[in-house]
Protein backbone atom coordinates (compact mmCIF):
# COMPACT_ATOMS: atom_id res chain seq x y z
CA UNK A 1 0.00 0.00 0.00
CA UNK A 2 1.30 3.45 -0.87
CA UNK A 3 2.61 5.36 2.12
CA UNK A 4 1.64 9.00 2.39
CA UNK A 5 4.62 9.85 4.57
CA UNK A 6 7.86 10.62 2.74
CA UNK A 7 10.30 11.20 5.58
CA UNK A 8 10.53 9.69 9.08
CA UNK A 9 11.80 13.06 10.26
CA UNK A 10 8.55 14.81 9.32
CA UNK A 11 6.94 14.54 12.75
CA UNK A 12 7.61 17.26 15.32
CA UNK A 13 9.13 15.81 18.49
CA UNK A 14 9.30 17.84 21.68
CA UNK A 15 12.02 17.94 24.29
CA UNK A 16 9.53 18.65 27.03
CA UNK A 17 8.19 22.04 25.92
CA UNK A 18 4.67 22.77 24.72
CA UNK A 19 4.46 22.29 20.96
CA UNK A 20 1.86 23.21 18.37
CA UNK A 21 -0.13 20.41 16.68
CA UNK A 22 1.11 19.26 13.31
CA UNK A 23 -1.46 20.05 10.61
CA UNK A 24 -1.17 19.26 6.90
CA UNK A 25 -4.81 19.65 5.83
CA UNK A 26 -6.81 22.55 7.22
CA UNK A 27 -10.51 22.52 8.12
CA UNK A 28 -11.15 24.35 4.84
CA UNK A 29 -9.90 21.33 2.90
CA UNK A 30 -6.76 23.09 1.70
CA UNK A 31 -3.24 21.75 2.07
CA UNK A 32 -0.97 23.72 4.34
CA UNK A 33 2.65 24.55 3.38
CA UNK A 34 3.86 21.78 5.72
CA UNK A 35 2.23 19.23 3.40
CA UNK A 36 5.06 19.79 0.92
CA UNK A 37 7.13 17.39 3.07
CA UNK A 38 4.88 14.43 2.22
CA UNK A 39 3.67 12.71 -0.92
CA UNK A 40 -0.06 13.41 -0.87
CA UNK A 41 -1.27 10.60 -3.10
CA UNK A 42 -4.83 11.04 -4.37
CA UNK A 43 -5.52 7.32 -4.65
CA UNK A 44 -4.36 6.64 -1.12
CA UNK A 45 -6.19 9.68 0.24
CA UNK A 46 -9.40 8.34 -1.30
CA UNK A 47 -8.81 5.01 0.45
CA UNK A 48 -8.44 6.82 3.78
CA UNK A 49 -11.65 8.72 3.10
CA UNK A 50 -13.41 5.44 2.35
CA UNK A 51 -12.24 4.00 5.66
CA UNK A 52 -13.62 7.03 7.52
CA UNK A 53 -16.96 7.02 5.70
CA UNK A 54 -17.50 3.31 6.39
CA UNK A 55 -16.55 3.75 10.03
CA UNK A 56 -19.04 6.56 10.49
CA UNK A 57 -21.77 4.50 8.82
CA UNK A 58 -21.17 1.52 11.11
CA UNK A 59 -20.95 3.80 14.14
CA UNK A 60 -24.24 5.54 13.38
CA UNK A 61 -26.00 2.24 12.70
CA UNK A 62 -24.79 0.86 16.03
CA UNK A 63 -25.84 4.04 17.82
CA UNK A 64 -29.40 3.70 16.49
CA UNK A 65 -29.45 -0.02 17.34
CA UNK A 66 -28.72 0.83 20.94
CA UNK A 67 -31.52 3.39 20.97
CA UNK A 68 -33.84 0.66 19.66
CA UNK A 69 -32.86 -1.63 22.53
CA UNK A 70 -30.76 -4.01 20.45
CA UNK A 71 -27.47 -3.13 22.21
CA UNK A 72 -26.89 -2.64 25.91
CA UNK A 73 -24.46 0.23 25.36
CA UNK A 74 -22.51 1.96 22.59
CA UNK A 75 -19.62 4.40 22.69
CA UNK A 76 -19.57 6.45 19.50
CA UNK A 77 -16.37 7.34 17.66
CA UNK A 78 -18.06 10.04 15.55
CA UNK A 79 -15.61 12.88 15.03
CA UNK A 80 -12.56 10.74 15.78
CA UNK A 81 -12.41 8.85 12.49
CA UNK A 82 -9.33 10.67 11.18
CA UNK A 83 -7.37 10.01 14.37
CA UNK A 84 -8.13 6.29 14.19
CA UNK A 85 -7.88 5.69 10.45
CA UNK A 86 -4.76 7.81 10.01
CA UNK A 87 -2.98 6.05 12.87
CA UNK A 88 -3.95 2.45 12.13
CA UNK A 89 -2.94 2.92 8.49
CA UNK A 90 0.35 4.43 9.66
CA UNK A 91 1.57 1.15 11.16
CA UNK A 92 2.02 -2.29 9.66
CA UNK A 93 -0.58 -5.05 9.77
CA UNK A 94 1.98 -7.13 11.70
CA UNK A 95 2.13 -4.54 14.50
CA UNK A 96 -0.02 -5.45 17.49
CA UNK A 97 -2.74 -2.99 18.51
CA UNK A 98 -4.26 -2.49 21.96
CA UNK A 99 -7.53 -0.48 21.79
CA UNK A 100 -9.69 0.93 24.53
CA UNK A 101 -13.45 0.86 23.84
CA UNK A 102 -14.03 3.48 21.14
CA UNK A 103 -11.68 2.33 18.36
CA UNK A 104 -14.36 1.08 15.98
CA UNK A 105 -12.77 2.75 12.94
CA UNK A 106 -9.39 1.19 13.71
CA UNK A 107 -11.01 -2.21 14.24
CA UNK A 108 -12.85 -1.96 10.94
CA UNK A 109 -9.56 -1.20 9.17
CA UNK A 110 -8.13 -4.40 10.65
CA UNK A 111 -10.93 -6.44 9.10
CA UNK A 112 -13.08 -6.82 12.20
CA UNK A 113 -16.68 -6.94 11.05
CA UNK A 114 -19.95 -5.76 12.61
CA UNK A 115 -20.90 -9.10 14.21
CA UNK A 116 -17.56 -9.38 16.01
CA UNK A 117 -17.58 -5.72 16.99
CA UNK A 118 -21.11 -5.73 18.41
CA UNK A 119 -21.07 -9.05 20.29
CA UNK A 120 -19.67 -7.53 23.47
CA UNK A 121 -22.11 -4.60 23.39
CA UNK A 122 -25.07 -6.94 22.84
CA UNK A 123 -23.93 -9.07 25.76
CA UNK A 124 -23.46 -12.28 23.79
CA UNK A 125 -19.68 -12.49 24.38
CA UNK A 126 -17.06 -11.02 26.66
CA UNK A 127 -14.86 -10.22 23.65
CA UNK A 128 -15.82 -10.19 20.02
CA UNK A 129 -12.75 -11.47 18.18
CA UNK A 130 -9.53 -13.42 18.41
CA UNK A 131 -6.68 -10.92 18.99
CA UNK A 132 -4.18 -13.19 17.24
CA UNK A 133 -6.00 -13.20 13.89
CA UNK A 134 -5.65 -9.46 13.22
CA UNK A 135 -2.98 -8.44 15.75
CA UNK A 136 -5.75 -6.42 17.38
CA UNK A 137 -6.48 -6.96 21.05
CA UNK A 138 -10.01 -7.18 22.41
CA UNK A 139 -11.76 -4.10 23.78
CA UNK A 140 -10.62 -2.83 27.19
CA UNK A 141 -13.55 -1.39 29.13
CA UNK A 142 -11.67 -0.51 32.33
CA UNK A 143 -9.87 2.80 31.93
CA UNK A 144 -6.14 2.62 31.21
CA UNK A 145 -5.65 -1.11 31.81
CA UNK A 146 -4.68 -1.60 28.16
CA UNK A 147 -1.63 0.67 28.55
CA UNK A 148 -0.02 -1.75 30.97
CA UNK A 149 -1.12 -4.75 28.91
CA UNK A 150 0.40 -3.18 25.80
CA UNK A 151 3.64 -2.32 27.56
CA UNK A 152 3.98 -5.88 28.83
CA UNK A 153 3.33 -7.22 25.33
CA UNK A 154 5.94 -4.81 23.94
CA UNK A 155 8.49 -6.18 26.40
CA UNK A 156 7.73 -9.62 24.99
CA UNK A 157 8.39 -8.28 21.50
CA UNK A 158 11.69 -6.84 22.73
CA UNK A 159 12.63 -10.25 24.13
CA UNK A 160 11.85 -11.84 20.75
CA UNK A 161 14.05 -9.26 19.07
CA UNK A 162 16.98 -10.22 21.24
CA UNK A 163 16.59 -13.82 20.10
CA UNK A 164 15.87 -13.01 16.45
CA UNK A 165 17.14 -9.76 14.91
CA UNK A 166 14.64 -10.07 12.03
CA UNK A 167 11.73 -9.32 14.39
CA UNK A 168 10.72 -5.70 13.79
CA UNK A 169 7.18 -5.68 15.18
CA UNK A 170 6.08 -2.78 17.35
CA UNK A 171 3.03 -2.19 19.53
CA UNK A 172 0.54 0.68 19.38
CA UNK A 173 -1.84 1.43 22.24
CA UNK A 174 -4.91 3.68 22.02
CA UNK A 175 -6.28 5.60 24.99
CA UNK A 176 -8.12 8.82 25.75
CA UNK A 177 -7.30 11.94 27.72
CA UNK A 178 -9.42 10.67 30.62
CA UNK A 179 -7.37 7.46 30.81
CA UNK A 180 -4.21 9.57 31.09
CA UNK A 181 -5.38 10.63 34.57
CA UNK A 182 -5.27 7.03 35.79
CA UNK A 183 -2.23 5.78 37.69
CA UNK A 184 -1.89 2.88 35.23
CA UNK A 185 -1.02 5.36 32.49
CA UNK A 186 1.88 6.89 34.42
CA UNK A 187 3.14 3.43 35.33
CA UNK A 188 3.01 2.34 31.70
CA UNK A 189 4.83 5.44 30.46
CA UNK A 190 7.59 5.03 33.02
CA UNK A 191 7.89 1.28 32.54
CA UNK A 192 8.04 1.63 28.76
CA UNK A 193 10.64 4.40 28.94
CA UNK A 194 13.06 2.71 31.33
CA UNK A 195 12.91 -0.57 29.39
CA UNK A 196 12.95 1.07 25.94
CA UNK A 197 9.87 -0.95 25.00
CA UNK A 198 8.97 -0.84 21.28
CA UNK A 199 5.63 0.90 21.72
CA UNK A 200 3.75 3.94 20.44
CA UNK A 201 1.11 5.32 22.80
CA UNK A 202 -1.65 7.04 20.82
CA UNK A 203 -3.87 9.41 22.81
CA UNK A 204 -7.10 10.64 21.27
CA UNK A 205 -7.58 13.81 23.28
CA UNK A 206 -11.27 14.33 22.56
CA UNK A 207 -11.50 17.13 25.13
CA UNK A 208 -13.80 15.37 27.59
CA UNK A 209 -13.42 12.56 30.13
CA UNK A 210 -17.15 11.93 30.30
CA UNK A 211 -18.16 15.33 31.75
CA UNK A 212 -14.72 16.50 32.89
CA UNK A 213 -12.92 18.79 30.43
CA UNK A 214 -9.25 18.28 29.65
CA UNK A 215 -8.45 21.59 31.28
CA UNK A 216 -9.70 20.24 34.62
CA UNK A 217 -7.85 16.95 34.41
CA UNK A 218 -4.28 18.19 34.39
CA UNK A 219 -2.46 21.50 34.58
CA UNK A 220 0.27 20.15 32.28
CA UNK A 221 -0.53 18.98 28.72
CA UNK A 222 -0.21 15.25 28.21
CA UNK A 223 2.64 15.42 25.71
CA UNK A 224 4.69 17.48 28.17
CA UNK A 225 4.01 14.98 30.95
CA UNK A 226 4.98 12.10 28.67
CA UNK A 227 8.25 13.79 27.73
CA UNK A 228 9.03 13.98 31.44
CA UNK A 229 8.97 10.17 31.56
CA UNK A 230 11.46 10.03 28.68
CA UNK A 231 9.06 9.38 25.80
CA UNK A 232 9.42 11.01 22.42
CA UNK A 233 6.29 13.10 21.91
CA UNK A 234 4.31 14.44 18.99
CA UNK A 235 1.18 16.59 18.91
CA UNK A 236 -1.04 16.40 15.86
CA UNK A 237 -4.37 17.75 14.63
CA UNK A 238 -6.45 14.63 15.24
CA UNK A 239 -9.07 15.69 12.69
CA UNK A 240 -6.44 15.82 9.92
CA UNK A 241 -6.04 12.27 8.59
CA UNK A 242 -2.94 13.23 6.58
CA UNK A 243 -1.13 14.68 9.58
CA UNK A 244 -2.12 11.76 11.82
CA UNK A 245 -0.95 9.24 9.24
CA UNK A 246 2.34 11.02 8.68
CA UNK A 247 3.05 11.48 12.38
CA UNK A 248 2.17 7.89 13.24
CA UNK A 249 4.21 6.39 10.41
CA UNK A 250 7.21 8.50 11.40
CA UNK A 251 6.94 7.64 15.09
CA UNK A 252 6.46 3.95 14.32
CA UNK A 253 9.60 3.82 12.19
CA UNK A 254 11.68 5.57 14.87
CA UNK A 255 10.53 3.05 17.45
CA UNK A 256 11.00 0.18 15.01
CA UNK A 257 14.59 1.31 14.47
CA UNK A 258 15.31 1.00 18.19
CA UNK A 259 14.43 4.50 19.35
CA UNK A 260 12.69 5.22 22.65
CA UNK A 261 8.94 4.64 23.01
CA UNK A 262 6.79 7.48 21.76
CA UNK A 263 3.51 9.19 22.54
CA UNK A 264 1.29 10.89 19.98
CA UNK A 265 -1.35 13.27 21.27
CA UNK A 266 -4.07 13.74 18.66
CA UNK A 267 -6.28 16.76 19.35
CA UNK A 268 -9.79 15.76 18.31
CA UNK A 269 -13.39 15.81 19.56
CA UNK A 270 -16.14 13.30 20.23
CA UNK A 271 -19.27 14.60 18.60
CA UNK A 272 -21.61 12.37 20.59
CA UNK A 273 -21.77 11.76 24.31
CA UNK A 274 -19.29 9.65 26.18
CA UNK A 275 -21.69 6.75 25.67
CA UNK A 276 -25.35 6.23 24.92
CA UNK A 277 -25.93 6.53 28.69
CA UNK A 278 -24.58 10.08 28.68
CA UNK A 279 -26.28 13.39 27.96
CA UNK A 280 -23.50 15.76 26.78
CA UNK A 281 -25.96 18.66 26.62
CA UNK A 282 -25.74 18.89 30.41
CA UNK A 283 -22.09 19.91 30.39
CA UNK A 284 -21.18 21.08 26.84
CA UNK A 285 -22.18 24.31 25.19
CA UNK A 286 -23.82 24.15 21.76
CA UNK A 287 -21.35 26.69 20.40
CA UNK A 288 -18.47 24.41 21.30
CA UNK A 289 -20.02 21.49 19.45
CA UNK A 290 -20.76 23.64 16.40
CA UNK A 291 -17.18 24.90 16.28
CA UNK A 292 -15.91 21.32 16.14
CA UNK A 293 -18.51 20.32 13.56
CA UNK A 294 -16.88 22.90 11.30
CA UNK A 295 -13.66 20.88 11.68
CA UNK A 296 -15.32 17.61 10.67
CA UNK A 297 -12.53 15.21 9.59
CA UNK A 298 -14.56 13.74 6.74
CA UNK A 299 -15.62 17.07 5.27
CA UNK A 300 -12.09 18.41 4.89
CA UNK A 301 -10.86 15.29 3.08
CA UNK A 302 -13.81 15.32 0.70
CA UNK A 303 -13.20 19.02 -0.01
CA UNK A 304 -9.59 18.29 -0.95
CA UNK A 305 -10.50 15.29 -3.09
CA UNK A 306 -13.04 17.32 -5.03
CA UNK A 307 -10.88 20.43 -5.39
CA UNK A 308 -8.00 18.36 -6.79
CA UNK A 309 -10.25 16.34 -9.09
CA UNK A 310 -9.17 13.13 -7.36
CA UNK A 311 -12.71 11.77 -7.07
CA UNK A 312 -15.71 11.68 -9.40
CA UNK A 313 -19.37 11.80 -8.55
CA UNK A 314 -19.83 8.17 -9.56
CA UNK A 315 -17.15 7.07 -7.10
CA UNK A 316 -18.76 9.07 -4.29
CA UNK A 317 -22.17 7.59 -5.03
CA UNK A 318 -20.66 4.10 -5.03
CA UNK A 319 -19.07 4.82 -1.66
CA UNK A 320 -22.40 6.04 -0.26
CA UNK A 321 -24.01 2.80 -1.42
CA UNK A 322 -21.20 0.79 0.17
CA UNK A 323 -21.64 2.68 3.43
CA UNK A 324 -25.38 2.01 3.46
CA UNK A 325 -24.73 -1.67 2.71
CA UNK A 326 -22.41 -1.80 5.71
CA UNK A 327 -25.06 -0.13 7.87
CA UNK A 328 -27.59 -2.75 6.79
CA UNK A 329 -25.05 -5.52 7.45
CA UNK A 330 -24.55 -4.05 10.91
CA UNK A 331 -28.29 -4.09 11.64
CA UNK A 332 -28.75 -7.65 10.38
CA UNK A 333 -25.64 -8.96 12.14
CA UNK A 334 -26.62 -7.35 15.42
CA UNK A 335 -30.10 -8.86 15.52
CA UNK A 336 -28.70 -12.28 14.62
CA UNK A 337 -26.37 -12.34 17.62
CA UNK A 338 -27.61 -14.72 20.32
CA UNK A 339 -26.03 -15.59 23.63
CA UNK A 340 -24.20 -18.94 23.67
CA UNK A 341 -25.57 -21.71 25.91
CA UNK A 342 -24.42 -21.40 29.51
CA UNK A 343 -22.82 -24.83 29.13
CA UNK A 344 -20.08 -23.12 27.10
CA UNK A 345 -19.00 -21.25 30.23
CA UNK A 346 -18.12 -24.52 31.94
CA UNK A 347 -16.16 -25.65 28.89
CA UNK A 348 -14.25 -22.40 28.47
CA UNK A 349 -13.47 -21.39 32.05
CA UNK A 350 -10.23 -23.38 31.93
CA UNK A 351 -8.11 -24.49 28.97
CA UNK A 352 -9.19 -28.08 29.65
CA UNK A 353 -12.47 -28.86 31.36
CA UNK A 354 -11.82 -30.58 34.69
CA UNK A 355 -13.87 -33.51 35.97
CA UNK A 356 -15.44 -31.20 38.58
CA UNK A 357 -16.48 -28.64 35.95
CA UNK A 358 -17.82 -31.42 33.72
CA UNK A 359 -20.00 -32.72 36.56
CA UNK A 360 -21.28 -29.20 37.24
CA UNK A 361 -22.05 -28.71 33.54
CA UNK A 362 -23.92 -32.01 33.34
CA UNK A 363 -25.88 -31.16 36.50
CA UNK A 364 -26.81 -27.78 35.05
CA UNK A 365 -27.91 -29.32 31.75
CA UNK A 366 -30.05 -31.90 33.56
CA UNK A 367 -31.62 -29.16 35.68
CA UNK A 368 -32.32 -26.99 32.61
CA UNK A 369 -33.99 -29.87 30.79
CA UNK A 370 -36.54 -30.19 33.57
CA UNK A 371 -38.06 -26.93 32.24
CA UNK A 372 -38.36 -28.19 28.67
Amino acid sequence: MTNVVDSPELSVVSSGNLIAPLQLLGPDGKLRPEAAAVDVNGTYLLSLYRDMVLARSLDQAAYHLQRQGELGLWLSCRGQEAAQVGSIRGVRDTDHIFPSYREHAAALCRGIGPAEMLAQWRGTAHGGWNPVDRNFHITSLVLSTQLLHATGYALGVAADRRKDSSVDEIVMCYFGDGSASQGDASEAFNWAAVTNAPIVFFCQNNQWAISTPSSSQSRTPLHVRAAGFGLGTTVVDGNDVLAVHAATAAAAERVRAGGPPELIEAITYRMAGHSTSDDPGRYREDDEVRSWEERDPLARVRALLESKGWVEGAALRALEAEAEALAEETRVACRALVAPPLEETFRNTLVEETPALRREREQYTAWKETFA
